[in-house]
């Protein structure tokens, strides 16, 4: 494993820590997270991945999780009410928990998901992706620095692989770089050159997963891809923030007569294109590079329209100073998405957002198609797949909106 031995190991000195009386009510729910704002008193300063055990006002345990000095969330919690030995039999027994929920899928034609969705596996800041033989760990904190090789030893018992890649976030990617470790780091197996082949829901993909967004793919929309393509037959598709073209080639699967892709990335639009060669149809397929909003206004202005229109932004929220202008964009993205749609076509429009909560959300895309004189019948409203569990509040983020517009 390429510099995960020369990591540092986590102190043997557990950090003592006793909360203010609103942590205390959240960590008896189980919330996953400590605030540093919402410790009263602390033993000792620690390293990253220290353990920290968390006490209530009477000294009794709370939780215990690994100590982050350089987040606000200072701890990210492991396990709640009852103490625990956090060895390499615990992360074991966490990962074939995580495991055992994603079963279904394997029996799905599918061999890409994700298999441990951090804080809602209750393994706070860690993300790992399954593309086929390829495993994807990434690292929302450098607290998990000092338990990689136990991680990963309990990968191999759980989730057999071939290649293991290592992403980190950006604020964390400055204090992983010491250690030997990068964005895009291969620890195990041979490098890559070439985007990671697997299968959804029978169909074939590719993702980059060294320099790909994320881990390389959004398997969060899955499930929403699969109702895309019961609901493309005959249908001329366009797919707005299409990135490599899922929901694209989902629609082509389901018999569109055509589809336009759109997207401002030109390396994610290739991509989309290498997705379709993967997957032959008779659907007609092409790229348009370029903003959303601007490339929405043109094809208003150039008269043409869609039997269906997907719009998949990225987040738009991601503090709650930007909700406001989130709704705003939502609320545009619809206006002009409806100005190609025909008459009874299909709209979908999906929040990654969690800041967004549902009915807000919900509320704006339907004020914005009254306002455009284009009201929406709702045919339903998703959520979260099977692999991206919801374990806490701010865990939940997807919502995606089919409807048909007048």
């Amino acid at each position: 494993m390429k510099h995960v031995n020369a990591v540092p190991q986590p102190s043997n000195r557990r950090i003592a820590i006793r909360v203010k009386p609103a942590a205390e009510r959240a960590l008896r729910v189980g919330h996953p997270w400590l605030f540093d704002r919402a410790i009263r008193h602390q033993s000792h300063e620690g390293q990253p991945g220290d353990l920290a055990v968390i006490f209530d006002s009477k000294r009794r345990f709370l939780a215990i999780g690994l100590y982050d000095p350089h987040s606000h969330i200072r701890v990210k919690v492991l396990q709640h009410h009852q103490s625990a030995t956090i060895d390499a039999n615990w992360f074991v027994d966490r990962l074939q928990a995580a495991a055992a929920i994603r079963q279904p899928l394997t029996t799905q034609y599918t061999n890409g998901y994700r298999l441990v969705h951090g804080e809602n596996d209750g393994l706070p800041g860690l993300i790992v992706d399954r593309y086929a033989g390829t495993l994807v760990i990434k690292l929302y904190t450098t607290a998990w620095l000092p338990h990689l090789q136990p991680i990963i030893l309990g990968l191999q018992a759980v989730q057999p692989f071939d290649r293991l890649v290592l992403r980190v976030s950006r604020n964390t990617e400055a204090l992983t770089a010491p250690h030997g470790l990068y964005d895009g780091s291969i620890l195990i197996g041979d490098d890559l050159h070439t985007p990671v082949s697997f299968q959804e829901n029978g169909l074939h993909f590719g993702a980059d997963v060294v320099h790909g967004h994320k881990t390389g793919f959004f398997f969060d929309q899955r499930e929403n891809r699969a109702r895309v393509r019961t609901l493309s037959a005959g249908r001329r598709v366009l797919d707005v923030f299409a990135y490599s073209g899922g929901f694209s080639v989902y629609a082509a699967a389901g018999g569109a007569t055509s589809v336009v892709s759109l997207d401002a990335s030109a390396p994610a639009l290739e991509a989309a294109k290498a997705n379709f060669a993967l997957n032959p149809t008779y659907t007609q397929h092409q790229t348009l590079l370029g903003d959303a909003f601007d490339c929405l206004e043109q094809l208003q202005a150039d008269g043409q329209t869609f039997d269906k229109v997907i719009v998949d932004p990225p987040a738009f929220a991601k503090s709650t100073a930007e909700i406001r202008p989130a709704l705003a964009a939502y609320a545009r993205l619809t206006r002009l998405a409806l100005q190609v749609l025909e008459p009874g076509g299909l709209f979908v429009i999906a929040s990654c957002s969690s800041r967004v909560l549902p009915g807000v959300f919900s509320s704006a895309v339907m004020q914005a198609a009254v306002d455009t004189g284009r009201p929406l019948t709702e045919v339903t409203q998703t959520g979260h797949p099977l692999d991206h569990p919801i374990g806490f509040p701010e865990g939940e983020y997807l919502k995606c909106i089919f409807a048909t517009a007048r």
